[in-house]
């Protein structure tokens, strides 16, 4: 198959992800509104696993197809394109607001969860190898679970996220359905040609898992982050980022890490993974300080972003 055709794929599996997920986020928060579920557990449990789907569907395929380091490239990549080019983007054009709830409870859980991926992938006893094991794997689903239960237990309002309490029909079940479908064919169409780029311009299936996959499945959350900052709503654009992030870790690469008894990841990870922690723990400690986003860290979040991605394409391993 010729590059032009692979190309022009990467753009349709890239709508498809784009177009599904917006569907599935909007038709998911009409349905979860309508059987009494508050505005807070919405914003952070059904939009954040609707612009992960993307990440979902792209990693388990991806693990399924024995690409072990495109599925965890593209969670890695995308949770650090979520904190520095979307986060970092929005901010840049628009300081963005925090409070304490999202610093001490959703942002010190990240660094926690990130932290605890990490020694997962390296205390691997082969010297030079990294992998998550299947307990592993059940032990991040754990967590997701444990998550997800005290946002339902506690329940607390978040008034600026607003979410549609309109009332659902048939049709916003069929859409929700259309939509999974979308990200799901299109998950499948990025990793095969995004794989048969990497090889013809020998490039690894790392980088361009941690970079254009991770760009590519990261567009609902771009969208979702900005619009929501735009409209002034900066608890659904930082928590929608960060649910999204969590979602990745735990959910994601959790599953991933059940499908295999044992998750073989390149060595290229190494970098990655420790980028990834520096990032989390800096995004945090900037959505401390006078508890918000500036413009200038924005800007500081994206230029760091386009140095990774120049070393990550110049080493090509």
């Amino acid at each position: 198959m010729s590059i032009a055709i692979d190309l022009a794929l990467i753009v349709v599996s890239i709508a498809l992800l784009w177009k599904g997920s917006d569907v599935l986020v909007e038709s998911a928060g009409k349905i979860a509104a309508s059987l009494g579920i508050s505005d807070l557990v919405i914003g952070l449990t059904v939009v954040a696993i609707g612009t992960s789907a993307p990440e979902f569907a792209v990693t388990i395929n991806a693990v399924l197809d024995g690409k072990s380091d495109i599925s965890v490239a593209n969670v890695v990549g995308s949770n650090i394109f979520n904190l520095g080019f979307i986060l970092g983007g929005t901010a840049w054009i628009h300081a963005v607001s925090t409070n304490a709830k999202l610093v001490y409870r959703d942002g010190f859980f990240l660094i926690f969860s990130t932290l605890l991926l990490s020694y997962f992938l390296f205390n691997d006893s082969t010297p030079g190898q990294l992998s998550l094991d299947r307990w592993e794997g059940f032990v991040l689903l754990g967590l997701l679970v444990s998550y997800l239960s005290f946002l339902f237990i506690k329940k607390e309002p978040l008034e600026e996220d607003a979410i549609s309490h309109e009332k659902v029909s048939w049709i916003d079940v069929v859409l929700l359905l259309l939509g999974i479908g979308a990200v799901v064919g299109g998950g499948d169409l990025l990793v095969e040609h995004a794989s048969s780029v990497a090889r013809t311009f020998g490039v690894s299936e790392w980088v361009i898992g941690v970079t254009i996959v991770a760009a590519g499945t990261s567009a609902p959350e771009l969208a979702t982050s900005m619009t929501a900052a735009m409209k002034n709503k900066h608890g659904m654009a930082v928590g929608n980022l960060i649910g999204s992030d969590l979602f990745n870790l735990l959910g994601v690469l959790g599953l991933a890490g059940v499908l295999k008894e044992s998750l073989i990841v390149s060595p290229a990870a190494e970098s990655s993974m420790i980028m990834l922690v520096i990032m989390v723990i800096v995004v945090v400690a900037f959505m401390r300080t006078g508890w918000r986003v500036s413009r200038v860290e924005g800007a500081f979040l994206v230029l760091v972003n386009l140095v990774r991605w120049v070393f990550d394409f110049s080493s090509k391993s």
